[in-house]
């Protein structure tokens, strides 16, 4: 039996969405929520795999990650969420779960995924955990006019870290803009896929564009020419979310 879930979570104290051996992690969380669960339900059941959507980075949050869970068991989608929500840590919620074909995977099925990057004009009391702060005085227009750039399919090796899982560092941007809300600058960007750090790397130098320290030549040359330069502008993981994913 293959459920399809959508959750969201908390990425502050996790070392992304990946399991791993020696770190908490988000699927590492749930995967333990679905053993434990299991044990306390009469019956056969047992947890097969677990799959989410997008390898979120330690310290990145999720408003609708999706991920399938494959097991065996009699659970209706509605009891298995809440039986799942009952092990889960505070800061893992899942929203919704459904029957999914055997065809249907999180990662592979899906084709695009959406971002939204939280800068604060501002020093908070309250979000510190969730955005960027940038004192200094931030071009909008200026990071717009590099932000458009993006779009189309282009290669971004400049922009991600070395990963051996990624054959192809190009990707189809289809939408990336900044806009803003009261004291945050937002920064939206919807594509194909994403490479490792990709979203924090444009954002960071996307950030150096409206400081005034990046001409929109200079950040369109990234695009032409791999370099180094844009690791040195990486933003923190604070304020990065993955908003949604499309299938």
């Amino acid at each position: 039996m293959k459920f399809r879930l959508a959750l969201e979570y908390d990425g502050t104290r996790y070392s992304g969405w990946q399991k791993q051996k020696n770190a908490r992690t988000i699927q590492g969380e749930l995967a333990g929520a679905a053993e434990r669960a299991f044990a306390k339900t009469k019956g056969t059941n047992s947890l097969t795999d677990i799959q989410g959507a997008g390898r979120t980075d330690g310290g990145v949050h999720a408003i609708e990650q999706t991920a399938h869970i494959e097991c065996s068991t009699m659970l209706a989608p509605e009891i298995l969420m809440m039986k799942l929500n009952d092990e889960l840590p505070s800061d893992i919620n899942i929203l919704s779960a459904d029957k999914a074909p055997q065809s249907f995977h999180a990662r592979h099925s899906a084709v695009s995924r959406q971002y939204l990057y939280r800068i604060s004009r501002r020093r908070t009391a309250f979000e510190k955990k969730y955005v960027w702060w940038i004192k200094d005085k931030l071009n909008i227009s200026a990071m717009n006019d590099c932000a458009a750039l993006l779009k189309g399919r282009k290669d971004f090796a400049s922009f991600s870290e070395p990963d051996p899982d990624e054959r192809s560092t190009l990707v189809e941007v289809e939408y990336a803009e900044l806009f803003e809300e009261d004291d945050l600058i937002l920064f939206r960007i919807r594509a194909s896929h994403f490479l490792w750090k990709m979203v924090r790397r444009i954002t960071g130098t996307l950030a150096e564009a409206g400081r005034g320290k990046l001409s929109v030549a200079g950040f369109e040359s990234y695009l032409k020419v791999h370099s180094q330069e844009p690791a040195r502008f990486t933003a923190p993981p604070s304020g990065l979310f993955l908003e949604k994913v499309y299938y």
